[in-house]
């Protein structure tokens, strides 16, 4: 069945047997976490869109849009086609421009903050940037009687993920708790069956394929 903010907090006190105020006050909080759980550990298709933007010349800093969750793929966008930059870790970008007066067309990009992309090298000029993303959706939290499209189509998964944040909230018993993780970990599978799951991420973001430069 698919859940309401209004039912599935229903589903967690009846599953749980528990309406004490603190635990019935801590409702929504369990369910944002099981949504970014979930979010963060399949991620789907139907979450992915893209957006432009541009890189300033002499800024090694990107903004991220305000519904980023994780990144698919970036690039420069020129008259021929898209560059991709190829995605690593801060430490690894930091290394590669230590000065950041050295300027170039970016080749990499990593996580600097959670609002900021780092680019190396910083861009010697304004490109425009297209970037693909997996953006995190309104929570079911949003609306008393609303609903959403991971309490419409993966309904378990969000029962159970929420119930594994009640019952370690109520410090309940073990074997729960594992009946209940292992059920989302069931549900889960099921889900990453309808799209791309981290292990299915376009090639670029990793060094699987080398840069572009033709």
């Amino acid at each position: 069945m698919a859940y309401t903010f209004t039912t599935l907090k229903t589903a967690i006190q009846d599953y749980t047997q528990n309406t004490e105020t603190t635990f019935v006050n801590q409702l929504p909080r369990f369910i944002l976490n099981a949504e970014e759980r979930i979010l963060k550990e399949c991620e789907l298709s139907v979450f992915r869109k893209y957006v432009l933007g541009s890189a300033s010349s002499s800024n090694k800093f990107l903004v991220k849009p305000t519904d980023f969750l994780s990144p698919f793929s970036l690039s420069v966008i020129n008259s021929d086609n898209n560059e991709f930059l190829l995605y690593k870790h801060v430490t690894f970008v930091q290394d590669y421009t230590p000065n950041p007066t050295t300027t170039g067309v970016p080749l990499y990009y990593a996580d600097w903050d959670e609002d900021t992309f780092i680019l190396a090298p910083t861009p010697n000029a304004s490109f425009q940037m297209e970037l693909h993303y997996f953006y995190r959706p309104t929570s079911i939290t949003a609306t008393t009687d609303g609903t959403s499209w991971l309490g419409t189509n993966a309904e378990l998964a969000l029962l159970y993920a929420s119930l594994v944040e009640a019952y370690t909230f109520m410090k309940g018993e073990a074997d729960l708790l594992q009946l209940y993780n292992a059920r989302y970990l069931e549900s889960l599978k099921w889900l990453k069956n309808l799209g791309e799951g981290k292990n299915t991420r376009d090639a670029y973001r990793y060094d699987n394929l080398r840069r572009d430069t033709a």
